[in-house]
């Protein structure tokens, strides 16, 4: 999957290191609750960030809810690289809490000064006998949405509109 920006690295990967902007995005994020659980931005540029997102049980899809009870608990963690050059690289994982979910995939943030392209690829797995395929092609197509919706919160935060 991948999204374009009409921003540079630079400027993306400069809002991936503000925490302003990391708070702003999960309160935005459409999630019941939203925190920010751990944020490192190192000397050289590279980013740790784990966030946790919860959704009602009230809101899931019969999908889910058939194979979860209660609410969906969603950990994510990225590792971005320092910029090199007009490029940034990143690990990324997340998994739901009390279910077999899990997701792992690497991320490529590349272009120049004036626009730049993230690419995604994750692996998604939901080790549900019978119903595992069907829940992990509804995840990847909620991944597709989100991606989307980070890149119009990204553009509207460079733009200074958030």
């Amino acid at each position: 999957m991948a999204t374009d920006y009409d921003s540079g690295v630079g400027e993306v990967h400069a809002a991936l290191s503000d925490e302003r902007y990391w708070l702003a995005r999960l309160a935005r994020s459409g999630a019941d609750e939203a925190r920010l659980d751990a944020m490192t931005v190192g000397s050289d540029g590279g980013i740790d960030v784990v966030t946790t997102q919860v959704l009602r049980s009230d809101r899931l899809p019969s999908v889910v809810s058939q194979f979860h009870r209660g609410d969906l608990e969603i950990r994510r963690e990225e590792t971005w690289s320092p910029l090199q050059g007009p490029r940034a690289d990143a690990t990324v994982s997340g998994g739901i809490a009390g279910a077999p979910v899990s997701l792992a995939g690497t991320v490529e943030l590349s272009g120049d000064d004036e626009r730049c392209t993230l690419a995604l690829r994750a692996d998604v797995e939901v080790r549900v006998p019978l119903v595992g395929r069907k829940l992990e092609n509804f995840i990847g197509n909620q991944l597709r949405e989100l991606l989307v919706a980070e890149q119009r919160f990204t553009t509207a935060w460079i733009a200074g509109e958030c």
